[in-house]
């Protein structure tokens, strides 16, 4: 009975507009609803714009929800092509019309996969680690991780939204010391952070990259959907707590929701939850 009033919960979180109807201009605040889709999947919300990253869903029993229960999809951005991380991607393109956002070479295994080219960024090509680029008002920026992809290199992105609102997705990475320079150059709101170890960073590594990214707050994310990952956050927070303690930390359960409001001239933000 929780679940399946949990799951209504996330489907009507899915399908209606959150309150801001127009991007925030300037003097303005900016507020992005960060709903945590299990494992690495998020949905990012903000003036009626709707962006997925890694929408694993299907065979995912940590997910809390379907690929039937996404209606709405204007960006889907890819880390990796690893089968955790592209999902249900192709499908929910094609259901929504969505384009994706992929490194050049993952883009074309995509499409021999099936995802129409008219779905891609670029009319097909994707793109690669480096500078902004304005996709619709949002900006995205494509990040080096360190990791392993078969095809292209394994990513992340910050994403940052008109008023300024900045999400941090690390893709799945051990640390480096380069994270200091995107701390440097953009003012990360949250950082969403694997924790698992393993695969990814562990909690003793993501909490010292709070220290090079100097984010306001962070979830974690990447941990309890296999064996061989953390199977919850608690070390993480612990740590976070000693190394970082000027980081919110904000634990999700999947299908929860974080609601960042950056303030007009400052990083001021208010947590709330759904």
């Amino acid at each position: 009975m929780k679940r399946l009033v949990l799951l209504l919960g996330i489907m009507v979180l899915l399908t209606m507009p959150i309150a801001t109807k127009t991007y925030a201009g300037p003097g303005q605040a900016s507020a992005v609803t960060i709903t945590w889709l299990s494992h690495a999947a998020f949905q990012l919300t903000s003036g009626g714009k709707t962006v997925l990253i890694d929408p694993w869903f299907t065979g995912n029993d940590a997910s809390p929800v379907s690929v039937e229960d996404i209606t709405k999809a204007d960006l889907i951005l890819v880390t990796h092509d690893h089968f955790d991380h592209v999902g249900d991607t192709i499908a929910i393109a094609k259901n929504t019309g969505a384009t994706v956002v992929a490194v050049y070479e993952t883009a074309g295994k995509l499409m021999a996969q099936g995802l129409p080219q008219e779905n891609v960024l670029y009319g097909g090509f994707g793109r690669n680690i480096g500078g902004a680029i304005d996709i619709d008002g949002i900006t995205l920026v494509m990040t080096a991780a360190v990791h392993s992809s078969q095809t292209g290199a394994p990513v992340g992105y910050i994403i940052t939204f008109p008023g300024g609102a900045t999400v941090y997705h690390a893709g799945d990475t051990g640390i480096f010391t380069d994270m200091k320079l995107y701390g440097r150059l953009y003012p990360i709101d949250v950082a969403l952070l694997p924790i698992g170890g393993g695969f990814t960073m562990d909690a003793m590594q993501a909490a010292e990259s709070l220290r090079l990214l100097r984010p306001a707050a962070a979830i974690p994310m990447h941990f309890g959907t296999f064996d061989l990952l953390a199977q919850d956050a608690g070390q993480f927070v612990a740590k976070a707590k000693k190394t970082a303690p000027e980081v919110e930390v904000i634990v999700l359960e999947p299908g929860q929701s974080h609601v960042l409001i950056r303030k007009a001239g400052g990083r001021e933000q208010e947590t709330k939850y759904r």
